[in-house]
């Protein structure tokens, strides 16, 4: 079946497109008055784990706000769960992994698992949501990147520096190795099964990639992340979004990926001038910047497209959503990147 909007696909491919596409990152959550009445009844992980209730939140951005791409419901830590650390998610808190990988007898202690066994439940969700979606948009599909996997699996919780995972790496180098090829090996194998499923795009989410050196992350991260590309690039289109790590945005554009995610730390003009011309950019509107007045987020959206340009192009927030965003706040977002009046 043809896809009635593809806009997101054909950016990513380097086609010129009538207008730029627009979603966003963590679009399907927090902020939207139906996600909470679901919250109230399922707990985090019930609510993953059950294919009817992530198709239902897939899809509710899609019908309320109207973005150009629907991203699965999930979360990157399923990851570490199938490969056999315990993770609970306590709401407005954040992941707790209670047995975190610290030795080399932690590391026993988990596997590259089966993913059909173990991730079964987010196929079946994917291949839901495509179908009830009824090919309206592309249904974009993710994973995190090796190096933020670790961080959470050494760590045991979110951090704002992630101290010790990144000791564990310097100390540890051989384990550390070790334990992000088994992450990468794992990813390789769900995120092709999410494209045999039927997502029309994957994105790769580093969000502590920006915590490394230039030289750290080329080592502890991008080495992996290439892997996945290699991997993955003649099968779909791939997204890179290493929040922080625009000192590496030449490196990543030379992996074969489709498209790079950028915060708004950075410029669209010196993005691009890292990137090249040969790639698509992603990004990069401040999310707290949805909090602002309506007609101001109509003119700082106007601002991001014209710093960025009428081709390759996808326009999104620097990093997710924030709970707090009014729902027509992020409605005005996405009709303004819409509406936007190019002069010729």
């Amino acid at each position: 079946m043809q896809l009635k909007n593809d806009l997101l696909l054909r950016t990513l491919r380097g086609e010129e497109t009538e207008r730029t596409p627009v979603w966003m990152m963590r679009q399907a959550g927090r902020y939207l008055p139906e996600y909470m009445k679901l919250r109230e009844k399922y707990g985090f992980f019930e609510r993953v784990q059950t294919p009817e209730l992530a198709a239902a939140i897939t899809i509710q951005p899609i019908d309320i706000i109207d973005t150009d791409a629907a991203i699965l419901f999930s979360d990157i830590l399923v990851v570490p769960q199938a490969m056999g650390l315990e993770v609970q998610l306590i709401e407005s808190k954040g992941p707790i992994l209670p047995e975190p990988v610290k030795t080399e007898n932690d590391l026993k202690r988990i596997c590259v698992p089966d993913v059909n066994e173990r991730l079964h439940y987010v196929f079946e969700a994917i291949k839901l949501t495509k179908k009830e979606l009824n090919d309206r948009v592309p249904l974009i599909g993710f994973a995190g990147a090796p190096w933020t996997i670790l961080c959470y699996m050494v760590q045991g919780k979110g951090s704002k520096t992630f101290d010790e995972a990144k000791a564990f790496c310097y100390m540890q180098p051989k384990l550390a190795h070790q334990l992000l090829q088994m992450i990468t090996d794992t990813t390789i194998a769900y995120l092709r099964e999410q494209v045999k499923a039927g997502v029309d795009t994957i994105q790769i989410f580093d969000s502590w990639g920006g915590l490394l050196s230039k030289s750290d992350f080329e080592n502890i991260s991008l080495k992996y992340i290439r892997q996945i590309v290699e991997a993955l690039k003649e099968e779909t289109l791939v997204i890179i979004f290493a929040k922080g790590a625009w000192y590496s945005l030449k490196e990543m554009s030379e992996t074969g990926a489709a498209g790079l995610g950028i915060d708004w730390c950075i410029e669209p003009q010196t993005a691009r001038g890292f990137a090249g011309n040969n790639i698509s950019l992603q990004g990069n509107f401040d999310p707290a910047k949805l909090l602002s007045p309506i007609p101001q987020i109509e003119k700082e959206v106007k601002q991001m497209l014209s710093g960025f340009g009428k081709k390759n192009h996808v326009a999104n927030l620097g990093h997710g959503i924030l709970p707090n965003v009014p729902v027509d706040h992020a409605k005005a977002f996405v009709n303004a990147v819409k509406n936007m009046q190019w002069e010729d």
